[in-house]
């Protein structure tokens, strides 16, 4: 016999969200009926669905000095995105890895939660049908496409990979804050070869499993979920499970109900004699007995529980025992349903029902055929018979041996794939570091190139800087040689234009001297043959107008010249 289903949780979280199921087959919505002799169990039980902590639970840590630090989320500034920047769930889900990876490298962080928390909203299903017929758009959209595989989500965006598997697989726990995978387990859990149970997160498939369970149903781990609808949950230490004694798969309770597993059969432990109410597993179709189940976890766990724990736990063993046509199961069934109204009307307390309930087991153990069988036989035991009882004793020991044995191959094979899947790990992040160094040297090489680069273009700069001003002081210097030269021409020009000027005012002087010179003889000779007044006065006017009238080339020095001014 199993005993009772453990399982340890992941930092203490509360598990009180259902989740969706990443099994498209098994609808929510599509109720099930189950057999007419038994006892009706709810189309989707709290027990059969998957469940993790609230989006918006607030963190809580434990400091090295023993007190605890209660994470708020910090107000911080959100900058603003364009719209041609925008990514949607949708474009997620629809577009190539390499494009939603290079568009989220230039979001801000506020973006990217922003849409975890969108897909939280929509996995939670707060708004109905609407959320879930957008969710299992988007799962489609992701289940479809051919170019998600393991080569390829090496290179996507942690928030876009963690997106992608909360979308594969409808399990919001990824999207949690405070949890945090890496990329490599993110990416296992994504191509089915890791459990997708944050508490379990087993290599695929589990313990090495060869079983038509393990090898067909992508993801389904034999050691957490359930054979029949392929979800997990956190219960433990409950009459929810019940685990097959022969493969250790694991059953919901209600699914077994449903499936009409849990029905009447052959004693599991003779084989004759009266049938008793099994359970007849769906992965290796043998059965197991169920009272035996329910008195060991009654024994280990029912004095832990509370009034509420204990009523749930009894009602599961009524609708159990609910069709059992056996004495015992039906002395089972009565006593349960008895002590579930006597705890609903506080007739009885917690701890008197459990002591009740106890004792009706021992009852039960002391009604059973081999009981009754070993007590008659007790008088008188042949020897042959005491041999065969030693040797039952001997075997049974051995095989509780082997048993153990089994555990710790199990365990040491769980070991040897957590350290192996810890090396694998090791050898993506050393080849990560060994990708990133090299990638850090050829940028800073091509960083040493471009200022190589940057140096030569500066001194070109200050060549071609010299160059020009050595051009501009050559100009210079021929643009004061010209105007020297030209105002040393016009000087020169002006000189010889005055000079000839003045020649020629005094050749026209002579002229007019000697003209007058001659006139004045001419004169003088016909005064003294008898002139008149009249030739005097004229003579007196052009002697005025000689000798008293400017130098005429001073006067018309600007005028006479035809091609150029006087500076």
């Amino acid at each position: 016999m199993l005993p009772p289903r453990q399982q340890s949780r992941v930092g203490g979280l509360q598990t009180s969200l259902s989740l969706v199921s990443s099994d498209p087959r098994l609808s929510p919505e599509e109720p099930r009926s189950n057999s007419d002799n038994l006892h009706e169990s709810p189309t989707e039980s709290a027990s059969s669905r998957e469940t993790w902590p609230t989006g918006n639970a607030i963190a809580v840590k434990k400091m090295e000095n023993g007190k605890t630090e209660i994470d708020i989320p910090e107000q911080s500034v959100i900058r603003r995105v364009s719209s041609a920047d925008k990514i949607s769930l949708q474009d997620i889900a629809r577009e190539k890895v390499d494009i939603i990876c290079e568009k989220m490298h230039h979001l801000p962080e506020e973006f990217l939660e922003e849409l975890k928390n969108g897909l939280r909203v929509i996995l939670e299903g707060g708004n109905g049908s609407q959320h879930r017929e957008e969710f299992f758009i988007l799962q489609k959209l992701v289940q479809s496409r051919s170019d998600l595989t393991a080569k390829t989500l090496i290179r996507a965006h942690r928030v876009q990979l963690e997106i992608l598997v909360a979308i594969n697989t409808g399990i919001q726990g990824f999207l949690h804050p405070s949890i945090s995978l890496s990329q490599t387990s993110l990416i296992e859990i994504f191509v089915y070869k890791r459990c997708r149970n944050i508490a379990c997160q087993n290599q695929l498939p589990a313990d090495d499993c060869t079983c038509e369970t393990c090898t067909n149903n992508n993801g389904f781990c034999n050691l957490c979920m359930c054979v029949i609808c392929s979800k997990f949950d956190f219960e433990v230490n409950t009459c929810r499970w019940i685990g097959c004694d022969l493969c250790s798969h694991w059953t919901h309770t209600d699914c077994a109900i449903r499936e009409q597993l849990i029905c009447m059969g052959p004693s599991v432990k003779s084989g004759v004699g009266p049938s008793e109410m099994v359970f007849r597993c769906q992965a290796c179709s043998r059965t197991s007995e169920l009272l035996g189940w329910v008195k060991d976890v009654f024994q280990h766990c029912a004095p832990s529980w509370d009034g509420e724990a204990l009523v749930r736990e009894l009602d599961f063993v009524s609708r159990i025992f609910h069709g059992s046509k056996d004495t015992r199961g039906r002395k089972l069934f009565w006593k349960c349903d008895d002590l579930k109204g006597k705890l609903n009307s506080g007739k009885v307390d917690a701890k008197a029902a459990c002591r009740a309930i106890l004792m009706v087991f021992q009852e039960l153990e002391m009604d059973s055929p081999k009981s009754l069988e070993n007590a008659e036989s007790e008088r008188l035991i042949a020897p042959q018979e005491a041999c065969n009882r030693i040797a039952e004793v001997v075997q049974e020991a051995i095989r509780k041996m082997e048993m153990v044995a089994d555990e710790k191959m199990r365990m040491f094979k769980k070991a040897r794939l957590t350290l192996e899947a810890c090396d694998r790990e090791l050898a993506d992040k050393a080849r990560e570091a060994a990708e990133l160094k090299l990638d850090r040297q050829k940028k800073k090489s091509q960083i040493e190139e471009l200022e190589r680069i940057v140096r030569l273009k500066n001194a070109e700069a200050e060549m071609f800087q010299l160059k020009a001003n050595e051009a501009k002081r050559e100009a210079e210097r021929l643009q004061r040689i010209a105007l020297a030269k030209s105002d040393k021409s016009e000087e020169e020009y002006t000189n010889n234009y005055l000079k000839q000027k003045l020649s020629e005012a005094e050749a026209e002087k002579q002229y007019l001297y000697e003209k007058i010179k001659m006139q004045e003889s001419s004169r003088v000779s016909q005064s003294s043959s008898g002139g008149d007044p009249s030739s005097m006065l004229m003579y007196s006017k052009i002697h005025d107008l000689l000798y008293n009238v400017p130098p005429k080339g001073d006067s018309q020095s600007n005028d006479c010249h035809p091609f150029r001014s006087n500076p």
